[in-house]
């Protein structure tokens, strides 16, 4: 069975992704990475108040499915 990939999906695996990536980078480089690792917390947070998401915007125009295939809306 194929995996389907969906906004909501990519932009959990890039969240979680740039977040990992950024400790990754405070731990082994530079603190000031944590900076990033806040922006994409903030940014997280305000979305889920405003469904507002800048990734999320530009996954739609890239063509990306909103829902799965097999996931009707009414």
């Amino acid at each position: 069975m194929k995996e389907e990939f969906y906004i909501e999906r990519i932009v959990r695996i890039v969240a979680g992704t740039f977040l990992t990536i950024s400790l990754l980078l405070a731990h082994f480089h530079s603190p000031y990475w944590l900076w990033f690792t806040g922006f994409v917390g903030l940014n997280l947070l305000q979305s889920g108040f405003t469904q507002f998401c800048p990734m999320f915007t530009i996954l739609a125009k890239l063509g990306v499915p909103r829902f799965p295939k097999n996931c009707y809306s009414k």
